[in-house]
């Protein structure tokens, strides 16, 4: 599924709540309420092209007639504008039968009352209507202890309907949130090939996933994509070849050789793909003693690549966890690169991390380089490799962990890339710096367990990873 169909297959429900016994006593206080319900719409429609807004549940009636909209037109997430006093028992209803996360929104409608012209209306009912209008922040206490009692998953974003850029930064980031765990609820993840033998750190439950993540995970063999490389045809091979020469720095040394055969296997890439409509990939395979499925490994690279920087993720390794966190970087829109640790350079404070095998060219610092290597060292075969560094500036990094208890956790740190002397030895390679410094961030990260693999992105993106968190139910740590 594309971006743009993802995104707008995500329904964000909206609702405003109220008290119907006011709306006789206090003339013009729905009116005013609807219309800050109505900004809210206005602001999310702005981020969101899909958003539900059932106006202002005022009744128990109102209230589970709203619940079964919601759950009939399946939304990913709730927006609870809280526009004034409303008993609780009008607003459980509604999220107990749609059965998805709820923000509440106490959003007041301007910094302060205006205290002095509040005074001066001289009649108690209008000061009265008038204090309900900037009533929001009056029964949260109460909606959020009856979320807490009837076990309800809720956040809150406290802040103004208008000029508030941090409360509407929130907002924004929890939509962004809830298109991203569609996004991996809908993956089809493609695994092919088996473990790197004796990596311990990466193996995992796939149960586990389906049950964290959702979405769909393909066992794939090698041998299809084999089959699929030997019924190529010439002139899809010669178009891939001149993708590579645009997107690629392609160094003298590679023969055209090793071009056709990476070409060969691209081109044999995307048929799989697309016949099992993957979002992901993780994959390693020895190929010894099978010529063909070698060939098909040692020419992988260049079209994993291409697939990475175009939406679909590709783990060597067989790195599954660390392809849920690529495509969940990926999804944010931050990249998400294959990477672990090389070194440290104490002189300089900084961390070397990179990779063998794929990257993510699309946030490269400049062109990325392919290069022949006579050895892919650990593993069988030869052939073209990636060379790269993450653009300078800010980046995430992104593990998914597994602890004792078998569940499925965040580790995330906020750093940066910066410039200076690589490995060039035909892999990804950056260096990175961070504030607790190189020493005290490996120690922290270690601390935590991680896979020795983890995703690099683009941007300081925690705050928005945190809340991809809260909405699948998961742990997670920030080391810095």
């Amino acid at each position: 599924m594309k971006e743009n169909q993802i995104k707008n297959s995500v329904k964000i429900g909206l609702f405003g709540i109220g008290l119907d016994t006011y709306w006789s006593q206090f003339d013009g206080l729905k009116e005013q309420l609807e219309g800050y319900l109505s900004s809210v719409e206005e602001r999310l429609t702005k981020v969101h092209p899909n958003i539900l807004n059932i106006g202002l549940v005022d009744n128990v009636d109102k209230a589970f007639a709203a619940g079964r909209y919601f759950r009939e037109e399946c939304v990913d997430l709730i927006f609870l504008h809280v526009t004034t006093y409303a008993l609780s028992s009008t607003v459980l209803p509604v999220v107990q039968q749609a059965k998805v996360p709820v923000i509440i929104l106490n959003l007041s409608p301007a910094p302060a009352i205006d205290y002095v012209a509040f005074n001066q209306l001289g009649d108690r009912r209008k000061m009265t209507g008038k204090w309900l209008e900037y009533c929001s922040a009056c029964p949260v206490p109460e909606i959020a202890n009856v979320f807490k009692r009837t076990g309800i998953q809720f956040h809150e974003v406290t802040g103004m309907l208008y000029n508030d850029d941090y409360c509407w930064n929130e907002i924004n980031e929890w939509v962004q949130a809830a298109v991203v765990r569609h996004t991996m609820a809908n993956n089809r993840l493609g695994c092919m090939g088996h473990y790197y033998s004796g990596m311990l750190d990466i193996y995992t439950d796939l149960t586990q996933l389906y049950a964290t993540f959702g979405g769909h995970i393909e066992l794939i063999e090698v041998d299809e994509l084999s089959a699929f490389r030997a019924d190529i045809e010439q002139k899809a091979i010669t178009n891939r070849m001149e993708e590579f020469v645009k997107n690629f720095d392609i160094q003298p040394d590679c023969s055209a050789e090793a071009l056709m055969d990476a070409a060969r296997t691209s081109v044999a890439l995307d048929k799989l793909v697309s016949k099992y409509k993957l979002g992901s990939i993780a994959y390693y395979y020895k190929g010894s003693g099978n010529p063909a499925n070698e060939d098909t490994i040692s020419s992988i690279i260049l079209g994993n690549s291409l697939l990475t920087a175009n939406g679909i993720p590709v783990a060597g390794e067989y790195e599954i966890k660390n392809v849920q966190a690529m495509k969940i970087m990926d999804s944010f829109h931050a990249g998400g690169s294959f990477t672990e640790y090389y070194a440290i350079d104490y002189q300089d404070d900084a961390v070397l991390m990179g990779h063998d095998g794929p990257g993510h060219i699309a946030i490269a610092e400049g062109k990325t380089k392919v290069k022949p290597l006579t050895v892919y060292h650990g593993k069988v075969g030869k052939g073209l490799s990636v060379e790269m560094s993450v653009k300078n500036g800010p980046v995430t990094l992104l593990s998914v962990i597994e602890g004792k208890n078998k569940s499925l956790e965040f580790l995330i740190a906020e750093g940066y890339s910066v410039a200076g002397p690589i490995l060039e030895i035909g892999n990804s390679n950056s260096r990175y710096k961070f504030s607790v410094g190189a020493r005290q961030f490996v120690n922290s990260w270690n601390s935590h367990g991680p896979a020795h693999h983890c995703a690099v992105g683009t941007g300081h993106i925690a705050s928005k990873i945190k809340k991809l968190a809260s909405l699948f139910g998961m742990g997670f740590s920030q080391v810095c």
